[in-house]
């Protein structure tokens, strides 16, 4: 099981109304075919109910626990939401400052 599925299964623990994984690696310096290393997760669950963000980024890290160590997710951009606040919004990620150029 890959990375991707690997954080998508853990995720689930959050009972998400929503949840999208994206794997952003290709924009990132030293990506290759196949490489995962940087992910943005949007999820919209009520365990985040009456939490402060910093409390929804931490039960998020807890989720992923290990797949957050050297050699295997190097970045994760959070997006937490409770169902009051998510209005299918845009989540964009900044450019990555060692992102491959294009000729």
């Amino acid at each position: 099981m890959n990375l991707e599925q690997q954080l998508i299964q853990r995720l689930q623990d959050l009972s998400p109304q929503h949840l999208e994984v994206v794997n952003e690696s290709a924009g990132h310096g030293g990506y290759f075919p196949g490489k995962e290393s940087h992910f943005k997760v949007i999820v919209v669950s009520e365990a985040f109910e009456g939490l402060r963000l910093v409390q929804r980024h931490q039960k998020i890290y807890a989720a992923a626990g290990d797949l957050l160590a050297p050699g295997r997710i190097h970045a994760l951009a959070i997006h937490a939401f409770v169902p009051s606040e998510w209005q299918g919004q845009e989540t964009p990620s900044p450019e990555c400052a060692h992102a491959p150029k294009s000729e």
